[in-house]
This record gives structure tokens, C-alpha cells and sequence, in this order.
């Protein structure tokens, strides 16, 4: 819980206690407006190849020492003030202009503390027949998680590592509400894939990553997509960046239990195609942002097996 004493503001940065009312100081506030591949978000399973607008504002309600957008998304006495609806229309306008695009992304920073504008330019984006993504560390309440699954089509969660004492000392918040969060969307139904960033002495112990990977079958489902993301020193952590063969084990490891694993931040011949898990043929392949729907029929079956691709890619 984050008490905020009059005049002041809390973790986030963004939000003001102004005579016991909490203001939103980044509403309508964007430091980011980019067309993005979806795969940057990363989202390998959710219409493959598309374009995707993403927006970002100001703060964030965890503070990693590792942050990667740590200069918008670890902001300090910043003065913000919001203006509202009017910059809204226009990008919804700007979605529906750009060719082969989908939606709007809510990262870079932490969407949950815009969250009251994320649902109204959500609301917006629905309305105009597009889709809406959130890049998100899902350190949230359930009550405003299920407010967010009127508007919110698919989530990335970033699962940063599954002990306490790790979101504790490296992120200064708990891992229980994120493992609830990541229950909760895959439950709704919703479009759900998840990141782990491998941080070499940190969260890199084999055992607990074992025990990660049971959690997610068990309480996400064997076609749970994880993604697999190097590390490179950022914001206050100066540790080396990720071991290539740390990565590589870490993938085979997940691939016995996991359909589909994929390697990110890292340049390698292999890790990022999608692949049958029946006959193990080349789906969709991939070179960097690069995407060749290649070995799926035009009816969504599997060119050489004929199995139902639907029912772990969205199109």
C-alpha cells in the first residue's frame, strides 16, 4: 500500500495528494508516440507481422534498479499536468491512418499508474474497431485488473523473478500480487504472454527458474508464451550483461515443460521462430523484427501436420 501525505506525491511520482484527493498529474501527459512491430512489445502470438501505435507517459510503481526506460519511467519531482481528452482523438486518428496497424500499446513506462487514461483512450481505440495492448509489470489489485479486461485485449507481463527477497531488494515491491495478476489474465481469457529478464547473479539460479517454469504450467497452461530476455547494465545496475549460455540453457530448460519459448535481446540462429508444437514445423519465422507467416494456410492450419493454429495465435 502507498500512503500519500498531503502535498506530496507517491512511488509512481504521478500521483498528487491534493486536500485528501488523488490527482493524476500525467493524464493526457505522453513522453512516447511510436508505430512499433508487435513483436517489440514482444507479442509473438497475437497478429503476427502487424504494426502496433505505442504510447507512453511519465512514472512507474515499481523502482528497479535495472530499469530500462528508467529516464520516464523513474521520474522525480517532474512538474506534470495533464490536458486531458483533446490529445486523445488524435491518436486514435493517427492508429487508424497507419497502415497494417492493429491497435494501441500503453509501455515504455508503467500503464498501470496512467490508469484512469488508459481506459479512456482504450475506450476510444474499441469504439474505432482496434485492439488494445498493455506492457505491463502487473503489480496491481484484482478490483482495477478486472476494470482494465472491458478495455485491454492482450498483455505482456514482465515476470521479473519468482522470489520475494528478489522484488524485494531489486524492485521494492512483492511477487504475490504479480503471480495473481498473470491468474487473473490468463482466467479472462484475454491474450497473455510473459517476459523474464535474466540478470546474471540475480535471478539466475537454475532451481528457482525450475520452479518458475512448473508455476507457469500449472497455473498458466503448457502454451503459456515466455519470452527470454537478456540483460544489459542500465539505470543503477552496473552487473555484466547476460552470459549468451546462460540464455541458451535457460531456454532448453523451458522448452521441456513450456511449447513456446523464444530468446530476446539476442542475436541467435534459433529462439525466435514459432514452431508446431505437434510436428515442429516452421510457423512463423523470424529475423529480428522481420516476419514471414510461412508454413500456415490460409484457413489457419498448420501447412504440414493441418493443425488448428488458432487456438494459440491470435490473427
Amino acid at each position: 500500500m502507498c500512503l500519500i501525505s498531503e502535498g506530496h506525491t507517491g512511488i509512481c511520482g504521478v500521483r498528487k495528494n491534493r486536500d485528501g484527493v488523488l490527482f493524476s498529474l500525467n493524464y493526457g501527459i505522453l513522453s512516447s508516440v511510436h508505430p512499433d512491430p508487435v513483436e517489440k512489445k514482444p507479442l509473438y502470438h497475437y497478429y503476427p507481422g502487424s504494426t502496433v501505435l505505442s504510447i507512453g507517459s511519465y512514472g512507474c510503481n515499481l523502482q528497479c534498479r535495472f530499469c530500462q526506460n528508467h529516464e520516464i519511467s523513474q521520474v522525480k519531482d517532474i512538474p506534470l499536468e495533464g490536458r486531458g481528452l483533446e490529445v486523445f482523438g488524435s491518436l486514435v486518428e493517427s492508429a487508424l491512418a497507419l497502415p497494417g496497424n492493429i491497435g494501441m500499446a500503453y509501455t515504455y513506462n508503467e500503464p498501470i499508474v496512467s490508469y484512469e487514461m488508459t481506459e479512456d483512450i482504450g475506450r476510444m481505440v474499441h469504439e474505432a474497431g482496434l485492439k488494445n495492448i498493455m506492457v505491463t509489470n502487473g503489480f496491481i489489485n484484482p478490483l482495477p485488473l478486472r476494470r482494465l479486461f472491458e478495455t485491454i485485449d492482450a498483455f505482456n507481463v514482465d515476470l521479473k523473478g519468482f522470489t520475494d527477497s528478489f522484488y524485494h531488494r531489486y524492485t521494492s515491491s512483492r511477487l504475490g500480487p504479480v503471480k495473481e495478476a498473470l491468474i487473473s489474465i490468463r482466467k479472462s481469457g484475454k491474450h497473455l504472454e510473459v517476459t523474464h529478464l535474466i540478470i546474471p547473479g540475480l535471478n539466475d539460479d537454475e532451481r528457482v527458474f525450475r520452479e518458475m517454469i512448473r508455476w507457469i504450467v500449472l497455473e498458466l497452461g503448457r502454451q503459456t508464451i515466455l519470452h527470454l530476455s537478456r540483460y544489459f547494465p542500465r539505470h543503477k545496475m552496473s552487473v555484466p550483461p547476460t552470459p549468451e549460455t546462460t540464455l541458451t540453457r535457460f531456454f532448453e530448460i523451458a522448452k521441456v515443460e513450456l511449447d513456446f519459448v523464444y530468446l530476446g535481446n539476442l542475436y541467435t540462429s534459433f529462439g525466435q521462430d514459432t514452431r508446431c508444437p505437434s510436428c515442429n514445423s516452421v510457423l512463423v519465422r523470424r529475423s529480428g523484427y522481420n516476419t514471414e507467416i510461412s508454413g500456415i494456410d490460409p484457413n489457419h492450419h498448420c501447412k504440414v501436420c493441418m493443425k488448428t493454429v488458432n487456438d494459440f495465435i491470435v490473427f
